[in-house]
């Protein structure tokens, strides 16, 4: 516990954001260039279809580097299990371990 300017036992500052980085546009950027490599592989490519199955591996691995983030923020399992769709005994089931 910290001390407020009265005096008084207060909780420690959150470490939340209270700005959202653009990260609405960042997204939409991703998923253009996941649906342009598709669209490579889909034209011939066909070296590259294990690469883009790999896709799916590195992007588990970086959910689970943005849930540890997020909880090092101070989010719930509650508000990240919402924010996924499943129950936070879900969410923490699956990325609690994650390292």
């Amino acid at each position: 516990m910290t001390l407020n300017p009265a005096g008084d036992e207060s909780r420690p500052p959150s470490k939340r954001r209270n700005a959202v980085v653009e990260n609405d546009k960042f997204g939409k950027f991703a998923r253009r260039i996941i649906r342009a490599f598709a669209k490579r592989v889909g034209d011939g490519d066909v070296e590259a279809l294990q690469d883009m199955v790999a896709l799916s591996s590195d992007l588990d691995d970086a959910i689970g580097v943005a849930v540890m983030g997020l909880r090092a923020y101070g989010y719930s399992w509650e508000e990240i299990g919402s924010r996924l769709g499943v129950s936070r005994q879900a969410a923490q089931q699956r990325w609690g371990a994650t390292k």
